[in-house]
């Protein structure tokens, strides 16, 4: 039976344009709430977007994505599953990065899930630039490397940027392979696209075992497929999941500071999460949304909603 105070706010009670943001409207929990011994899955935002090297606002993204998740209801409509009564589910609030100090900021971000990691809540985060998950798997990595399935449209593993900037939003799994956070032969990109400086991240990936799944196979092969290859590289063993919300063609998802064309639609976006299904996920993230090309709030209420569809798997 469901904890009641870990029950969400329901607009039968309050309208959903109502009442104070919090994801899918979660009862706020920081970590020194009397509660916080009995949560199970954390939803954390990550403000910041310091590694940005192209259009910037994924800072803002947390709190847009709060105010879009107010839409978000009790049962998912595919698979059935309630995850708000399979788990105790929480905001735990942001994590305050230092917007003059990217060092610093790496390592608030990274002391604050250590935190989450000793007390056994599995986070689920809102970026953020992807920057953002390389101190995250810091903290979860502690204990051995971890597999994991990238969905986004860029690989993410350039050496450095510009005069050898190290930390990007264009490296961070360059640095988790090299800092021994992940098992790169239990790595899987998926959707990789758009033109190229060079080949140097393909052919880090090809050297070390990571599987590259290009867009063009993941439309030539479906959903169905990709997934069922995706679920075999990471195995049974615990599995972390990044996704890029420029993985979904900007036709669709237009607010991001990279987009790439020919993605999936919306609709596929949410189908590769529910095919996750069955993997043991130590942690998840959504990244790269940004609020200042995102108008209509369209490309915030798809990554709410893909919020709530890796909440669904990892419950």
């Amino acid at each position: 039976m469901a904890d009641p105070f870990f029950t969400p706010v329901s607009g039968f009670d309050l309208p959903r344009f109502a009442g104070i943001a919090s994801f899918m409207r979660l009862p706020h929990v920081p970590l020194d709430h009397a509660r916080i011994d009995d949560v199970e899955i954390g939803l954390v935002g990550v403000p910041w977007d310091a590694g940005t090297t192209n259009r910037p606002g994924p800072r803002h993204a947390p709190r847009q994505l709060r105010d879009m998740s107010t839409m978000i209801r009790a049962q998912n409509d595919a698979t059935g599953m309630r995850p708000f009564e399979a788990r105790n589910c929480a905001d735990l609030g942001d994590v305050g990065p230092n917007p003059a100090d990217l060092d610093d900021s790496l390592a608030r971000i990274t002391a604050f899930y250590d935190r989450l990691k000793a007390q056994g809540i599995r986070p689920l985060t809102a970026g953020g630039d992807h920057l953002t998950t390389l101190p995250v798997l810091r903290a979860l990595a502690k204990d051995g490397p971890l597999g994991m399935v990238l969905f986004d449209s860029h690989t993410d593993l350039f050496k450095s940027y510009f005069d050898g900037r190290m930390y990007t939003h264009g490296t961070p799994f360059r640095r988790a392979v090299e800092e021994g956070l992940l098992d790169p032969e239990r790595v899987v990109m998926i959707g990789i696209r758009g033109t190229m400086y060079d080949s140097e991240d393909r052919d880090f990936a090809d050297s070390t075992g990571i599987r590259v799944i290009p867009i063009g196979e993941f439309h030539d092969r479906g959903v169905e497929d990709v997934m069922d290859e995706a679920r075999g590289i990471v195995g049974n063993a615990p599995t972390y999941v990044s996704y890029d919300i420029d993985f979904v063609d900007p036709a669709f998802a237009p607010g991001t500071g990279t987009p790439e064309v020919g993605g999936p639609n919306s609709w596929q976006a949410v189908q590769v999460v529910r095919g996750l299904e069955g993997v043991t996920i130590a942690g998840a993230d959504l990244v790269e949304v940004s609020p200042p090309f995102d108008q209509s709030g369209g490309t915030a209420y798809l990554g709410a909603s893909i919020l709530f569809e890796l909440l669904c798997v990892m419950a």
